[in-house]
């Protein structure tokens, strides 16, 4: 085809010149004379002698490092938290209430709630004389809990029994007694202390209910009575009547009377009925 074109486009396609021939600038590796290798013989005086060589440096692996870095850091985390639990006081705080036998403590509240809000929830079980709700020192957020103190002790015993899983904007709170101040030896939560279970470890340990542990002890306690109560086979009573319904889908065939004819093969069969 390229016949048919014409000469300007055909010079297009023109091959062009040869590469022009040049002399290597050197030999080839092949055609140099090479020295051959020679040996160390010669350098033995130069190194140290296997006596005098010293001990190898012992370099500590990856998970060796990883190890001490934990260790190091749990030992700072224990000296830090010991000396912080040696200046810790809770009686010298100028904010707390001032009964702690009349205080209730408040835990897993909404941080939307507002201390009038919690205020008007717990004054239906007595007379609020104060109310503390924690905040962040840095960004002055809510903590999620909060302290009430009561006028009368028997209204704080009251809340402690009837408020515990009390769902206030729609979250339930769970209410104790102040032990800071009340139980010997006790600290909170960031001192190594508490009683909360809901940050112990995987999801299998900790608790995911609402409310204190031994409520939950009463309902573990709870569920055990109705799974005896149900196992427990009935026919043991002797005046228990023992009857149970059928199945809808099953139709229950009755005798026949003694003047019914009784059931015959042939009847079903015919006459050619072989016994």
């Amino acid at each position: 085809m390229t016949q048919f074109l014409p000469p300007n486009l055909l010079a297009l396609f023109a091959a062009r010149d040869p590469i022009p021939y040049l002399p290597p600038a050197a030999k080839l590796p092949h055609e140099k004379k090479q020295k051959g290798y020679d040996g160390v013989g010669a350098f033995l005086d130069v190194f140290e002698h296997p006596s005098e060589t010293p001990p190898p440096t012992r370099v500590e692996t990856r998970e060796e490092r990883m190890e001490r870095r934990r260790r190091e850091r749990a030992e700072q985390t224990a000296y830090k938290l010991e000396q912080e639990i040696a200046l810790w006081d809770p009686s010298t705080n100028p904010k707390a209430t001032m009964d702690p036998f009349k205080t209730l403590f408040v835990a897993r509240i909404n941080y939307d709630t507002s201390e009038s809000k919690l205020r008007r929830e717990f004054e239906g079980y007595g007379a609020i004389k104060k109310i503390c709700m924690i905040f962040n020192k840095d960004n002055n957020k809510p903590r999620g809990y909060a302290f009430i103190e009561y006028e009368h002790e028997r209204d704080m015993h009251s809340a402690y029994k009837h408020a515990d899983g009390k769902k206030i904007d729609g979250k339930r709170v769970l209410v104790d007694v102040e032990r800071a101040r009340t139980v010997k030896g006790w600290l909170p939560r960031r001192l190594g202390g508490g009683l909360g279970g809901t940050r112990r470890g995987g999801a299998d340990v900790n608790i995911k209910h609402s409310g204190r542990e031994d409520n939950e002890r009463e309902r573990e306690r709870y569920r055990l009575e109705q799974r005896d109560r149900e196992d427990r086979p009935r026919h043991d009573r002797p005046d228990y009547p023992e009857f149970s319904m059928p199945p809808f889908d099953v139709q229950i065939k009755q005798e026949p009377n003694e003047d019914e004819n009784k059931y015959n093969p042939e009847d079903t069969n015919g006459e050619e009925y072989n016994y």
